[in-house]
């Protein structure tokens, strides 16, 4: 019993041992550790506020949530054109803001800023103030002004944020392919949305796409040349009096896009006018039956069966006649053609038999060899899909030989032109910058290289003989090809609505850049004789911008060339003087 009563007070001083030690003051350890907890204290103080400040100063770069949904506008990385020059930027603005729950006075708040913005819808303005929400946005992007004004007032619950405001310093400029963005400066159209498609509404919504974090996007474009090809296409818009004018300036060795211009257009920083139907990028979103331009696929599609040559003949001499459809030439010659004539000429008839001649199925499988019978994909969204027959009998041979029948987009028909004067080699378009090594990797090969070479000569011919005689610019070696194609209107084709083309290469003996013109619906003039035909417009115009643009990219004139058969296919005088005697 009393070793029982000796035994319990061990207990206790076992665990004081194991909780303060042996020898140690009890006070002074209790001093100790009511400091350790309160540095604790300080340190959890010291991060919370540490994020706080952190926050406070990152949120304008960031995309934030409150919890009434709203967004702020968060930052984008800037564009440049190829040479460096900013296309599309941010910029920082103030934007007005409310929190209902700490306003006073709602109908002194909504006097007062109804007073500095008269503008200011004053039921909506006292429905959002009079909320139970914590946050609501009262009015976005306000001047600097109007901001040192309503600050003064000193309203409770109103407050300022600054955000990100997209800015296109060029204007219309560039509209159709930078395309622009909402309020939220979120991408909607054009280049702006392929760039929130890519990865940046993800990184807006993980609050990372701030401005440190962001590397400037750099296209193809070529800033000079588009400003020179706008200026020539709303000239030739103007004196044609025409519905609509476009163009395009692509690098047949890449498939980099250097220009693209379709007016009328919009200004993407005021983008209302973009909602305008005949304000559409006729370049991709567009699809045209691209008349006689389409003829150098058919010509290219005979020449690389090996069935025709150069040499071979074509009897052009009276119409072709399918049921109740006459096909006749516009420049009948009513005579056998050489197949460089029929090129020269623009023979439909010539075509039409020279697709015939290699059959239905054949025609099909070149052109979607070709990429022109599947919609084309670029980083641009807005594309759209081409008009294929449902039923593609010898008719439809026959009429998309020359260019009708058949809807592309002119991007699309650009793409397979390009393949025919690059040496054969299909590339994908593209707006980014790209290196011929890396458009190597990607090409296809469609047609033969000495197809592509045969190509180039009868696209030459053409400037020196042919239609395409008035875009002809001394020194720079350009070939080229008319299109004129009858707009349907009603579902029957109109004599009187024309939509007008001219492709040309320069130069023509080493391929670097082709160029498109197209005038929707030009008017016949005087100086044109009455004829509202491509070669009279499209062509001249064609021709204009080719004397701009060549310098600017670099193009040096060469004067006293030999003709095409001579420099392209390296016919020698001698032996072009006794086939000329032959004949």
């Amino acid at each position: 019993m009393i070793q029982s009563e000796q035994a319990a007070p061990r207990k206790p001083r076992l665990i004081e041992r194991l909780l303060y030690g042996q020898g140690i003051d009890r006070d002074a350890k209790s001093r100790a550790r009511i400091g350790v907890i309160i540095l604790g204290f300080a340190c959890v103080y010291a991060v919370i506020a540490g994020r706080m400040v952190y926050l406070g100063a990152a949120a304008d770069g960031q995309q934030v949530r409150r919890a009434s949904g709203d967004i702020v506008a968060t930052a984008r990385p800037d564009i440049l054109d190829r040479n460096g020059e900013v296309l599309a930027t941010d910029v920082r603005m103030p934007s007005l803001f409310g929190e209902p729950r700490r306003i006073i006075d709602v109908d002194e708040a909504v006097e007062l800023l109804t007073a500095t913005m008269p503008d200011m819808n004053a039921g909506e303005l006292r429905e959002r103030l009079s909320s139970r929400k914590g946050f609501v946005w009262l009015r976005r992007e306000i001047t600097k002004a109007q901001r040192e004004q309503i600050h003064r007032l000193g309203i409770p619950g109103i407050g300022f944020r600054s955000e990100n405001k997209r800015v296109y310093p060029n204007g219309a400029s560039v509209s159709h392919l930078i395309g622009h963005v909402n309020i939220d400066n979120q991408g909607i159209a054009g280049i702006e949305k392929w760039l929130d498609r890519n990865g940046l509404a993800d990184l807006h919504s993980l609050g990372f796409a701030n401005d440190r974090l962001q590397k400037p996007v750099e296209l193809a474009l070529d800033l000079r040349v588009q400003h020179a090809m706008r200026a020539e296409l709303l000239a030739a818009r103007a004196k044609f009096k025409a519905k609509a004018a476009a163009g395009l300036v692509t690098d047949v060795n890449t498939g980099e896009i250097v220009a693209m211009v379709s007016v009328p257009d919009y200004d993407p920083n005021d983008p209302r006018e973009a909602l305008d139907k005949d304000r559409i990028n006729r370049l991709t979103t567009g699809v045209f039956e691209m008349g006689s331009t389409f003829k150098a696929l058919t010509v290219a599609m005979a020449l690389d069966s090996g069935k025709y040559t150069l040499g071979s003949a074509l009897d052009a001499r009276q119409p072709l006649r399918y049921g109740r459809f006459t096909i006749n030439d516009f420049h009948a010659q009513r005579r056998v053609l050489s197949l460089p004539e029929v090129f020269t000429y623009s023979s439909n008839i010539g075509t039409a038999r020279m697709a015939l001649g290699l059959g239905v199925e054949h025609h099909k499988q070149f052109l979607k060899k070709l990429g022109q019978l599947d919609r084309l994909r670029t980083e641009i969204p807005e594309s759209a899909e081409p008009l294929v027959p449902r039923r593609w009998g010898e008719l439809n041979t026959v009429t998309i030989a020359f260019g009708h029948g058949l809807s592309v987009a002119p991007l699309q028909a650009v793409m397979g032109i390009n393949a025919l004067m690059n040496g054969g080699k299909l590339i994908p378009p593209t707006f980014l910058k790209r290196s011929e090594e890396e458009a190597a990797k990607l090409a296809r090969q469609v047609v033969k290289p000495e197809t592509s070479l045969r190509m180039r000569y009868l696209m030459r011919l053409n400037a020196e003989k042919g239609s395409a005689s008035r875009a002809e610019v001394k020194g720079f070696y350009v070939g080229g090809k008319t299109g004129t194609s009858e707009k349907v209107i009603n579902g029957r084709y109109s004599k009187s609505k024309l939509l007008t083309s001219f492709t040309a290469v320069l130069p023509a003996d080493q391929p670097k850049y082709l160029v498109l013109i197209m005038l929707d619906e030009p008017q016949p003039l005087a100086e044109t004789k009455g004829y509202a035909t491509s070669g009279w417009n499209a062509a001249p115009t064609a021709g204009k911008v080719i004397a701009r643009i060549a310098p600017l990219l670099g193009i040096e004139p060469r004067f006293d060339l030999p003709p095409a058969d001579q420099l392209i296919l390296g016919v020698t005088a001698s032996a072009r003087a006794t086939k000329t005697g032959a004949r």
